[in-house]
C-alpha cells in the first residue's frame, strides 16, 4: 500500500506533511484515520486505522505474563494517538514522538507496506548507511529465494 522515500521539514506549527503520494492510496482506499506511536529503530510508526486495528488485536493476543510483551505494549500502546491529516495532508505529531524520534525540523518518511516511517532526517542517513552494507547478507538470512 504504502512504497517510497520522501523528503519533508516540520513546518511553522510543527506539523508533518503526509506525501501526496500516499494522500493519492489513501483516497482511493478511503482511509483518512491513522494511528502513530512509537515505532522501532527510533523512528515513528504511523497505520491506516484498519491495519492498526490488525496490529492492535496481534498485539492484544500477546501472553501479559510474559515481562517482554508487557513491556512492549506498554511503550507502543502508551505512545499511540489518532490523527486525521487535513485537507493539505499535515498532521501534528505530539511532542513526546518527536522526543523519542529526535525530530527536530528535516525528517523522511517512509512507505513501508504496510506501514508508514516518519524518520529524523539524519537518523535515516545513519541508518540507512549502516544497512544498506549488510542488505544482500539480510536478504539471504531470510528469504527463501
Amino acid at each position: 500500500m504504502f512504497y517510497g522515500e520522501f523528503r519533508h521539514s516540520l513546518d511553522r506549527k510543527g506539523r508533518i506533511i503526509l506525501p501526496a503520494k500516499f494522500r493519492d492510496v489513501c483516497k482511493e482506499a478511503g482511509v483518512d484515520k491513522f494511528f502513530i506511536t512509537r515505532g522501532l529503530d527510533k523512528c515513528i510508526f504511523m497505520f491506516a486505522e484498519e491495519e492498526w486495528r490488525t496490529q492492535e488485536q496481534k498485539f492484544k493476543n500477546m501472553p501479559f505474563t510474559k515481562q517482554e510483551a508487557r513491556n512492549f505494549n506498554r511503550l507502543f500502546f502508551s505512545g499511540a494517538v489518532d490523527v486525521i491529516p487535513d485537507r493539505q495532508g499535515r498532521f501534528i505529531v505530539p511532542p513526546y514522538l518527536k522526543t523519542y524520534a529526535n525530530i527536530k525540523r528535516d525528517t523522511i518518511i517512509l512507505g513501508v507496506a504496510n506501514r508508514i516511517e516518519i524518520w529524523d532526517q539524519d537518523l535515516w542517513k545513519s541508518y540507512f548507511d549502516q544497512s544498506s552494507e549488510s542488505f544482500e547478507r539480510i536478504a539471504e538470512n531470510i528469504l527463501n529465494i
